[in-house]
């Protein structure tokens, strides 16, 4: 994998570039669709490509790995054969979806022991196994093991779990190095910065992660309850100490809001499962606004969707036809809705690199914010 800058902001941290992989180019900064299952729900592979024109899609080591499972990923070919999928894919190590099964998981110094969310059998993730899953899976980019804390979160607890973190971090590159990709095709290991809200955490864990040169880093434990200004606050402070010349990707985040506040602190890359998953609920994201399309209000408004023109199906339907198919669970409203959410913010990402490129980002951004959190 390499990664490039190609142009900076004077008024800000952000920064466009080019992550190049072998499964193609993805420009920078990039929101990646999540395609848990090995599918980005309600989307076909061709409407992710044709109208959405994603560059890049997450999977889930976690769900995939009880379901359809490694030997069958294997058999496949790896997941982008199994899912007609030539564009990269990035997994993460099933670490935070471990982390949301409370009741059902205990985490030791080997990794996490859990029960599976669908028939109850027992499993367990140690820092090895899931460098071994997403080998058999061939994302391109594959996670680290690390453990996502929640908030609120004591500082010593936050404290032991970023050492553990760290030192899984230490057995997972290990692992990583001493195997190779099964398909052909280069695979990059991202270790993950942790530390919950307090800033002495971030910046050691910040630190060391960096200090295993690996081609790009993540931030984690961020989005999980916590007040945005301190999401930002822990953005800034990562951002000033994890390498320039690597790529940086804030997990599970976020509103397009949060997205551009954090490209302006330095941040490349972004996944969250918001706009699919908002749009099935009648959540719209526009150029002027968010729309509760499910409102009487738009029951008799025969406008289109979103008429500033950031998504095909945002200008070829109504809002009152979305309305009414949203209304009659239809799943063509869900599919309908997804998709323009999507093609929203891979506008807003294309947007973001050609202000950046024009060094016009900050105002711009200051501009976009207060619409972009407006309830129409």
């Amino acid at each position: 994998m390499n990664f490039s800058v190609n142009h900076r902001d004077s008024g800000s941290a952000a920064r466009a570039g080019t992550i190049t992989t072998d499964h193609g180019v993805i420009p920078t900064p990039v929101f990646m669709p999540v395609g848990t299952v090995g599918s980005v729900k309600g989307i076909s592979q061709a409407e992710l490509k044709e109208q959405i024109d994603a560059k890049i899609i997450l999977g889930n080591s976690y769900h995939l790995y009880l379901r359809p499972g490694i030997e069958i990923l294997n058999r496949a070919g790896g997941h982008h054969k199994f899912m007609a999928w030539d564009r990269p894919i990035l997994t993460d190590s099933g670490g935070y979806q471990v982390f949301s099964l409370s009741k059902n998981r205990k985490i030791t110094e080997e990794g996490y022991i859990f029960r599976s969310h669908i028939d109850g059998s027992k499993h367990i993730f140690t820092p090895e196994s899931v460098v071994n899953i997403q080998r058999n899976i061939g994302s391109d980019i594959m996670m680290a093991l690390d453990e996502c804390t929640p908030y609120p979160c004591d500082y010593d607890y936050a404290l032991k779990s970023m050492k553990l973190t760290h030192r899984w971090l230490e057995r997972g590159i290990k692992h990583f190095e001493a195997t190779k990709s099964i398909y052909g095709h280069t695979q990059s290991f991202f270790p993950i910065v942790q530390g919950s809200v307090y800033p002495d955490l971030r910046k050691k864990s910040a630190e060391t992660i960096s200090s295993f040169n690996q081609e790009g880093n993540a931030i984690g434990g961020l989005s999980v309850g916590e007040p945005e200004e301190l999401m930002y606050e822990m953005c800034e402070a990562v951002t000033q100490i994890l390498p320039p010349d690597k790529p940086r990707y804030l997990m599970g985040v976020g509103t397009p809001a949060n997205i551009l506040e954090s490209i302006a602190l330095g941040v490349d890359m972004f996944d969250c499962v918001m706009p699919t998953r908002n749009g099935r609920n009648g959540m719209l994201f526009t150029g002027t606004g968010i729309i509760n399309i499910k409102n009487e209000k738009w029951k008799d408004d025969f406008s289109a969707i979103d008429e500033t023109g950031t998504s095909g199906v945002g200008i070829q339907y109504s809002k009152a036809y979305l309305r009414h198919l949203i209304h009659a669970k239809e799943m063509l409203g869900a599919q309908i809705a997804s998709i323009h959410n999507l093609s929203f913010y891979m506008w807003l990402m294309n947007e973001a690199r050609d202000r950046i490129a024009n060094n016009t980002f900050a105002d711009w951004k200051n501009k976009m914010i207060p619409k972009l959190k407006t309830r129409l």
